[in-house]
């Protein structure tokens, strides 16, 4: 099976999310994309997140009419913080034998992977995928790749870099949507709405339970 996963706070899951998921997931051939979301991520400076619960109702609410797209609460299940390497390795422990994963994350991300949980091991178990988003160069020059991944080697497309492990490093730049969790958020906090920013059942699940602000209606 081809799989991808996509983690993230999602505080809330947007369209820009679901968007970059449905197109990277179309265009690698994937079987499914998981959307992961964190239950304590160790990189985040705001540690007030909005409650796991209310988070995987969200994604879960966002991906519904999606036969691509599906979420799962793994990271909920185990306590401390939320790191990738176990999350992948259970992964591979959920679908075996062996299943062809694809880890999805954002350029900035990406270029701070050094200071994740033994991130030289991340690339035994998972494709990766980067987004290449605005602010961000997409021009990573050859050498700072190998200065992060020793022994990555080019191919004969551009965009595909071939890792020691045999997996793949793979640069995308699916519809950039210019929508972040943190601005969606403050804007419930000034009243103002957000329909068109998140799903439809999104916004009712935010209204309804009165996230993000109190008495704010989106």
């Amino acid at each position: 099976m081809k799989l991808g996963i996509l983690g993230g706070t999602f505080d809330p899951v947007h369209l820009g999310h679901l968007r970059s998921a449905e197109e990277i997931g179309q265009k690698l051939q994937l079987d499914k994309v998981y959307l992961i979301p964190s239950s304590f991520p160790p990189h985040k400076k705001i540690k007030n997140f909005t409650s796991f619960d209310h988070r995987f109702n969200m994604v879960r609410l966002a991906i519904d009419d999606s036969s691509l797209l599906d979420a799962l609460d793994l990271e909920a299940k185990r306590p401390g913080f939320s790191y990738s390497i176990e999350t992948l390795r259970e992964f591979h422990n959920l679908f075996s034998p062996d299943p062809d994963l694809f880890f999805i994350l954002g350029i900035d991300a990406f270029l701070d992977i050094k200071t994740w949980k033994e991130y030289k091991r991340l690339f035994d178990y998972a494709h990766f995928v980067v987004i290449e988003r605005p602010g961000y160069s997409s021009d990573l020059a050859f050498s700072q790749l190998c200065d992060l991944i020793h022994g990555i080697e080019k191919t004969h497309e551009s965009h595909i870099y071939k890792m020691p492990s045999g997996r793949s490093l793979i640069f995308m730049t699916p519809t950039l949507l210019d929508i972040s969790s943190t601005g969606i958020r403050k804007m419930i906090a000034n009243g103002e709405s957000i329909r068109f920013l998140v799903p439809e059942s999104v916004r009712i699940y935010i209204n309804e339970k009165g996230l993000y602000g109190e008495n704010a209606i989106c």
